[in-house]
């Protein structure tokens, strides 16, 4: 006799929030329980996640900052509630958490009119405007970070030091030494930019490699992400420094090129650092200025403060400042192994375990093998045609 819970996980339709709700699905799933995705159009559409669970795409509205927004936004987001409640009633989750993002607040609202456990799990060091939202009236709160900024002292007794969940081929380069570096072998850098690349690492990058010293250069090998319009600039960069590079949009397998990577030059996604820091790889942070709250900058302390990483603001990132912050790391003896160590310290590996066990601790008794609960086959219901 098979024994089994059921969980809703809601999370917004980007990466940021998907790809941390997909490693703990997967890891409810491996446990024997089932799982529905609430997530928005976008997230519906991300390849390669949530294919053996049920996926639900229900309305959202934005609030911003324009009153004139609100009205519709209260409207779509009371119609994801009630759709919402009625998965609830068909679904019978034993818990349903909210990995950030406005189209986890139906799903939320829902849980919380019908009295079901609730937790949130925030990926950021600064709380997110969804998570502030319902931190208060959530059962449980899943952390990132040691230090949350905008998380308030009375909910302590309630938060748990999670981390973010990274997948399983970046999980296994914890095991993996730090490749083999001396003064003759190819020193490979890995510049990524959060999934669409960012023009700002493509206009400073090359020029700052090609200010290292001649003895430094000549050994690079760089492997970089780029914006379409802004490829073919790049390339033509580095070959005019004779700088092998590989460029491309994107890269469907960074865990492969993060494992024999020695330097990361990067935006400070909540993913990029949890992957990094999981891994151990020394990395130049350049925080996107624009993130809600700037709290690319508040991730990246963490790491910097270890010795794990050097956070260079958007501001001051020029081609100088890059080529002298390489040239500490990598042209001082044993500086980059170093790094390294101090950036595995950070890691979490097992924030995936600990988020499936934390929702299992807030879950009712386990549902006995019932088709009528087990739900249909995986499928995409698109439940924002259905009147509320």
């Amino acid at each position: 006799m098979s024994i089994s819970r059921h969980f809703v996980l809601a999370a917004g339709g980007t990466g940021g929030h998907m790809i941390p709700a997909h490693a703990v699905a997967e890891e409810l799933m491996a446990r024997g329980h089932h799982v529905a995705l609430v997530t928005d159009e976008r997230g519906a559409k991300i390849p390669g996640i949530f294919d053996k669970a049920q996926v639900h795409v229900l309305p959202a509205g934005r609030m911003t900052k324009d009153p004139r927004t609100w009205p519709g936004a209260l409207k779509a987001i009371l119609a994801g509630r009630a759709m919402a409640r009625r998965l609830n009633e068909t679904f019978r989750p034993t818990a349903v958490v909210g990995f950030g993002g406005y189209p986890a607040m139906p799903a939320l609202l829902g849980a919380l009119a019908d009295g079901i456990p609730t937790a949130i799990h925030e990926q950021n060091a600064v709380l997110g405007r969804v998570n502030r939202l319902l931190a208060g009236r959530v059962n449980a709160i899943a952390t990132a970070y040691p230090l949350v900024e905008r998380l308030k002292d009375k909910y302590a007794s309630k938060v748990h030091l999670i981390g973010n969940p990274v997948r399983e081929e970046v999980k296994a380069l914890r095991d993996e030494e730090f490749p083999a570096l001396t003064d003759e072998s190819v020193f490979r850098v890995l510049v990524i930019g959060g999934s669409q690349g960012a023009s700002i690492l493509s206009s400073v990058v090359p020029d700052g490699l090609g200010l290292l010293p001649l003895s430094l250069r000549r050994r690079l090998q760089v492997t970089q992400q780029c914006r379409a319009e802004d490829i073919e600039r790049v390339r033509r960069l580095y070959a005019e420094q004779e700088i092998p590079a590989d460029l491309a949009t994107y890269f469907n397998d960074v865990p492969e090129k993060l494992g024999w990577s020695h330097l990361v030059i990067a935006r400070a996604g909540a993913s990029t650092l949890a992957e990094l820091t999981c891994a151990g790889r020394p990395a130049i942070l350049v925080p996107l200025p624009s993130a809600m709250d700037d709290h690319q900058t508040a991730n990246a302390r963490e790491m910097t403060e270890a010795g794990g990483a050097r956070t260079i603001p958007q501001a001051r990132f020029t081609a100088v400042e890059l080529a002298k912050q390489m040239q500490k790391m990598a042209m001082e003896p044993g500086a980059l192994q170093n790094a390294a160590k101090r950036a595995r310290s950070c890691g979490r590996p097992d924030a995936a375990r600990d988020m499936a066990d934390l929702l299992e601790s807030i879950g009712p008794a386990p549902i006995v093998n019932d088709p009528v609960r087990t739900g249909p086959t995986p499928t995409t219901l698109n439940l924002q045609g259905v009147p509320a």
